[in-house]
């Protein structure tokens, strides 16, 4: 297969300035970079403001003092190494630390830091956690991208997960779809094992994660309609990302064209307040007004996105921002209180659920389940082997 070259120097894209290439490497030395040749084409080099480059060149506010590492608290969920159960009938497996391109905005950046071992290339523990809690119908392959594994390390954990009776539903996340197309519809054997494992009642569903209409390209239409005649749904999440996608013209035309390709517009999210972000970030009140206009400039199908917080204790749905309130209601939560409403009072710069006054009566920090998996937020500011050693 011809697959895109992959680069982890800034050096070798000559694009970028020999002076901003200077200015970005202590970024670097702090959170990880690659990325590949295919979606370098991708960005206008000739606009400074280009939203595909801001996507995943680093930039300095990167190193401004913001968020943590593990914003929700994902350490929490761990059952057993590898293996998240937050949601009572939805289980994740962290099969990679590998993308293929890493987003700056990534909520999961902790995961490359060389001192944390979430992801595991052996998921026999988690799988064997799943089969034994039937309540657990539908399992979520992430990292990381799942769709970086190789066709037969993917199939060999599909095959595992298919001969668990009450596993209905396999979701793969993944960029892929938009980072590296050829990977998929040039790979006769992983559109193979997508056949084999995607049934009418047994479904596989890809996770992806499209955050501007310009990665909508003709090699990524070609990628949705291989996985779609293999038998896979198709259904796409992003955040709302200052610089990026925060614009209602914009998002609505990504939610044609995701519509038009037949991907289903799953959630817009708000970004998560991790180390490293605080380019990206957006007022709570402003993302729900560039959501709202954008959706209404789509038809029903775009129209069925939802606008989300993915907060330690579930994944909390924006209803309105009105008069200064938030109306919002749990969608998904960790403590069984689905369809909670709540309506907290939302100051102009709130971006998160801890910003609204209150929040706190509707939620508990939670406590870990094993002390198998490091708390993250907990680790020095560097990774151990890229702290200066002193003379």
């Amino acid at each position: 297969m011809a697959q895109p070259k992959y680069i982890t120097d800034m050096d070798k894209i000559p694009q970028i300035p020999l002076q901003e290439r200077e200015k970005l490497k202590p970024i670097t030395e702090k959170f990880v970079f690659r990325v590949n040749d295919y979606y370098l084409s991708l960005i206008n080099w000739n606009d400074p403001n280009d939203p595909i480059k801001k996507l995943v060149i680093p930039n300095e506010g990167e190193l401004l003092e913001y968020g943590r590492w593990d914003a929700s608290d994902e350490d929490t969920n761990y059952v057993v190494p590898g293996c998240q159960h937050k949601y009572r009938t939805t289980a994740l497996l962290l099969v990679s630390e590998v993308c293929g391109a890493y987003c700056r905005y990534c909520f999961r950046k902790r995961l490359f830091r060389n001192d944390v071992k979430e992801a595991m290339s052996d998921v026999e523990e988690g799988i064997a956690y799943i089969a034994r809690h039937p309540e657990i119908n539908n399992v979520l392959l992430t990292g990381g991208d799942s769709l970086i594994l190789s066709t037969a390390r993917l199939g060999n954990i599909l095959s595992k997960l298919r001969a668990i009776e009450h596993v209905k539903i396999i979701r793969l996340g993944s960029k892929l779809p938009v980072f590296n197309p050829m990977r998929i519809y040039e790979d006769e054997a992983l559109l193979d094992l997508i056949r084999t494992f995607s049934s009418a009642d047994k479904r596989i569903y890809v996770m992806a994660h499209i955050n501007h209409p310009r990665e909508i390209t003709e090699e990524a239409k070609r990628g949705f309609e291989a996985l779609h005649r293999a038998g896979a749904i198709v259904v796409n999440q992003t955040p709302v990302l200052k610089g990026i996608n925060d614009d209602p013209a914009l998002l609505g035309e990504l939610l044609d064209k995701l519509s038009w390709a037949g991907v289903t517009p799953y959630y817009f999210f708000v970004n998560r307040p991790v180390a490293g972000n605080s380019e990206f970030v957006l007022p709570l009140k402003q993302v729900y007004a560039i959501v709202e206009q954008a959706k209404a400039l789509t038809s029903g199908l775009g129209k069925r996105v939802r606008l989300s917080m993915s907060h330690t204790s579930g994944k909390i749905e924006i209803l309105a921002i009105e008069n200064g309130k938030a109306y919002l209601k749990y969608h998904q939560s960790r403590d069984g209180e689905y369809g909670k409403f709540m309506v907290l009072d939302c100051p102009e710069e709130a971006a998160w659920f801890d910003d609204l006054p209150g929040n706190e009566r509707y939620w508990h920090k939670p406590e870990k389940k094993t002390d198998a998996v490091v708390s993250v937020n907990e680790l020095p500011e560097l990774p151990a082997a890229r702290r200066a050693i002193p003379s």
